[in-house]
């Protein structure tokens, strides 16, 4: 009787903190503290569900047009999780994919980046390279986990069991939930700004997964006037009801955002900009970062000039002190002092 009333009573606080986080607007409401499915969704509140355990919660308005409340694993830190923002939730060790995908383009056991850039070509997809900037990242993730060999510049080894050992990899790294935030803005925000966000990502996917009703709905209409914004930078045009986007336009939007922040941290300090291209390398003292809506970049500072060059949080340990970082091709190794070095995937390049 107990534990029964126990539940009753969360469930009340749990269903209480959910009407008063949507504030009258109608929505189905889940209750499945650790999903099955993946949610994702804007974040519209966020507390701490079990202090003793430092354990948080948030309520995500998904695309699904459903409310969910959402358990976080302990000891997730929800200061990195701004309200507004847009918000994944999914368990640990599920299938990627990204990881069926690989598997897709292996031939006689070797993933190629250029074969797979002209399949996506063929297909007509909208911004290719970043979907294969995508599918680097993982490899280059499952080549630290020992799962892949890079045998040359856009080739890999890849084994026959690929999916199932990069779904045991993932659970053995990260148990329970995994929680991941796609945007720190918010959907109005993202309406018209100037850099790659969650919401064009929305557009090249033709808004695969939403719904017409509540958060989803909403998506749709920003979707619209984000539409609007690109086709006045030369980046969409509209075909009656249907919508061509640029080819590379993540990319072409990332760089007009690193190239117009860069300009300002360059009236600011009086230091040149130097951009970092998809082949070369920059060093220099870890000054700060910056949060842009293309993701967080790193400034390093040479004395001169300075780069602003994709944002890992094992850098933030360098703080002040002197690092470099080596671009070759799609992936980025970041060298950390003498003894240390960390190569991690390059998606923003």
């Amino acid at each position: 009787m107990e534990q029964t009333l126990n539940d009753m009573g969360e469930r009340g606080d749990i269903l209480r903190a959910m009407h008063n986080a949507l504030k009258g607007q109608q929505r189905e409401l889940v209750l499945e503290t650790e999903p099955a499915a993946p949610v994702i969704g804007r974040i519209v509140t966020k507390g701490l569900a079990d202090e003793l355990n430092d354990r948080g919660y948030l309520v995500v308005d998904g695309i699904d047009g459903r409310a969910h409340y959402v358990r976080l694993p302990v000891g997730a830190d929800l200061v990195a999780l701004p309200v507004g923002g847009i918000a994944e939730v999914k368990s640990a060790g599920g299938e990627r994919v990204v990881d069926r995908n690989i598997a897709s383009i292996v031939r006689e056991g070797v993933y190629r980046s250029a074969d797979h850039l002209v399949q996506l070509r063929q297909e007509g997809a909208t911004d290719p390279q970043t979907t294969i900037n995508v599918h680097v990242r993982r490899l280059e993730a499952m080549r630290r986990g020992g799962i892949v060999e890079r045998a040359a510049e856009g080739v890999w080894s890849v084994p026959s069991d690929f999916v199932l050992r990069a779904q045991a990899h993932d659970a053995q790294k990260t148990a329970g939930m995994v929680i991941e935030l796609r945007s720190h803005l918010s959907l109005d925000q993202q309406r018209q700004a100037l850099g790659a966000t969650w919401l064009d990502r929305q557009l090249i996917g033709n808004g695969q997964g939403l719904t017409r009703q509540g958060f989803g709905a909403q998506v749709h209409e920003a979707m619209k006037d984000r539409v609007d914004f690109l086709a006045g930078l030369g980046l969409a045009e509209r075909h009656g009801q249907r919508v061509v986007l640029a080819l590379n336009v993540l990319s072409n939007l990332r760089d007009r955002e690193l190239a117009s922040t860069g300009r300002a941290i360059q009236d600011q300090t009086g230091l040149a900009y130097r951009p970092l291209r998809d082949s070369g390398n920059a060093s220099g003292i870890y000054r700060r970062s910056v949060q842009l809506a293309s993701g967080r970049f790193a400034m390093l500072d040479d004395g001169v000039g300075f780069s602003l060059v994709p944002w890992r949080p094992v850098v933030e340990q360098r703080l002040g002190q002197h690092v470099s970082v080596v671009v070759r091709g799609q992936s980025v190794t970041w060298e950390l002092g003498r003894q240390r070095q960390l190569s991690v995937p390059g998606g923003q390049f």
